[in-house]
């Protein structure tokens, strides 16, 4: 399934070493704000094959003894009950989520911060649930004008209202659960209020994607654009490092055009800018790591095909403007691919057409394709995860890795019981009765043994699957997507 085309331990060395060059800079405080996903970067896992989705978060763990976490979140993504779409869970969760991961790793989590914060009772709620966890929380709130209006922003009546986020460690990363949480305005924020009383910081990025250094145009580029695609980020060249040193970098619409703000607010808080343009302020070794780049622009055209299924199907449930698909076939086109470069896709819909009923496909790590339909006992989804792991496994075909005890008894919980009128069985529910009959039969514990090897996976469903098929496979680590129709 594709060649290793990262250097993950170069990565975490050479990423280090440029923070810590970074804070040596300004030889005071560093406020680092980390872009993107801190934990599991399952993006960058995806499109660099070998980048392993907690890589950042190793990272910092050898400046340890230096880090200090600041997590921040946007209150009204709180009120709105935001979900982040790849764990399906809400962002004030997440938060909770990513305080206790941070913790089991050894890092100190000082504080939350609620950003654009103004009376919202969810957030109120959120923040006595924090305190009452032994955690600090501070309110940042909306400044009319901001970020344009620097003479105002960058005042009392501007960053001046917010609370003082204290800190006691010389490497302060501010992270957030997703987009749109007010990082930088945090990072900015507190800028202002450190040089209010005398304390030297400086401010960085750390920011995955877009990698300064590859092709406008280059697949890993593009695929970092086709997640963003509903945020309408655009990849483009960065004129001010082009002008300040004559090299040509890219980066992204909202930093570049936000720069001129940012080089003023510098100014105001600083006395000067220490940066000559928007990459100067990123600290990416990305780029430098990349062992095989044609690896890494096959798994990342795959993924611009997979944002456009995603796309599809959201756009069915209303979920997703025109707008984006058409965005995202743009970007297909830019990457030289199209649904015909998914393989799993017409294996899935020749299998479908052949029964005229759902069926799914799925790529294994070999190259081999295995295919699942619907019966009378599984869904197709269930069925393809059988026949997966039973290939994985050497098990033959023909033999039955489930007992009939351990189905019997799922089925008559579900019609009987629960109400269901469909006996099939779900995946969760298929792996349930499998680890059942593996207690006694050595065929179906072999099948159980290969699940590890189904993460990285590609998959495809000639239907939009349920919610609980979907959560299945996202668990296991498959790359699912799926034709823009429903079951009929």
């Amino acid at each position: 399934m594709g060649n290793v085309a990262f250097d993950n331990e170069k990565y975490l060395q050479t990423q280090s070493e440029h923070i810590r060059q970074r804070l040596a800079q300004f030889g005071g405080k560093l406020y680092l704000e980390f872009g993107g996903k801190l934990y599991d970067d399952n993006h960058a896992a995806r499109v660099l094959p070998g980048f392993q989705p907690d890589s950042k978060l190793r990272m910092l763990l050898q400046l340890k003894d230096q880090v200090e976490m600041v997590i921040a979140i946007n209150a009204a993504d709180i009120e709105k009950n935001k979900i982040r779409g790849d764990l399906g869970i809400t962002y004030d969760r997440d938060v909770i989520r990513l305080i206790d991961i941070f913790r089991d790793f050894g890092l100190y989590v000082s504080s939350v911060v609620l950003t654009r914060y103004c009376g919202q009772a969810a957030a109120k709620a959120f923040q006595a649930r924090l305190e009452g966890l032994g955690l600090r929380v501070y309110r940042h709130y909306a400044i009319e004008g901001y970020p344009s209006n620097t003479a105002h922003v960058v005042s009392e009546a501007g960053f001046g209202c917010n609370d003082y986020i204290e800190t006691t460690r010389e490497l302060v990363v501010v992270t957030a659960p997703g987009p749109g949480s007010g990082k930088l305005a945090t990072c900015l924020s507190q800028l202002y209020h450190e040089y209010k009383r005398g304390v030297r910081a400086g401010y960085a990025k750390f920011e995955t994607f877009p990698v300064w250094n590859l092709p406008l145009n280059h697949p890993v580029n593009l695929a970092y654009e086709a997640a963003t695609a509903d945020l309408s980020d655009v990849n483009m060249l960065d004129p001010f490092h082009l002008e300040a040193y004559g090299i040509t970098t890219v980066n992204y619409n909202r930093d570049v055009e936000a720069f001129p703000v940012l080089e003023t607010m510098f100014q105001r808080i600083l006395g000067t800018c220490p940066y000559k343009s928007p990459t100067d302020m990123g600290v990416n070794m990305v780029g430098n790591c990349i062992v095989d780049d044609e690896a890494a622009k096959e798994a990342s055209q795959q993924e611009i095909i997979r944002r456009y299924y995603a796309a599809l199907c959201e756009q069915k449930q209303g979920k997703c403007s025109d707008d984006v698909v058409r965005k995202l076939e743009l970007l297909m086109r830019k990457a030289q691919v199209d649904i015909t470069s998914r393989q799993v896709v017409a294996c899935a819909m020749e299998l479908a057409e052949k029964t005229g009923k759902p069926a799914a496909a799925m790529e294994l790590p070999d190259g081999r394709i295995v295919t699942g339909k619907t019966t009378n006992l599984l869904g197709a989804s269930a069925a393809l995860l059988i026949n997966a792991l039973k290939a994985l496994g050497g098990v033959p075909d023909e033999l039955h890795v489930i007992s009939p005890n351990a189905i019997d008894p799922i089925q008559h919980l579900k019609v009987d019981h629960l109400g269901n009128r469909n006996p099939r069985l779900h995946t969760d529910e298929v792996l349930i009765a499998l680890s059942i009959s593996a207690a006694t039969n050595p065929d179906a514990e072999l099948a159980m043994e290969q699940l590890s090897k189904l993460r990285g996976c590609e998959v495809h469903s000639s239907v939009i699957l349920s919610a609980v098929d979907e959560k299945t496979f996202k668990r296991l680590g498959v790359n699912l997507t799926c034709e823009p129709r429903y079951k009929a």
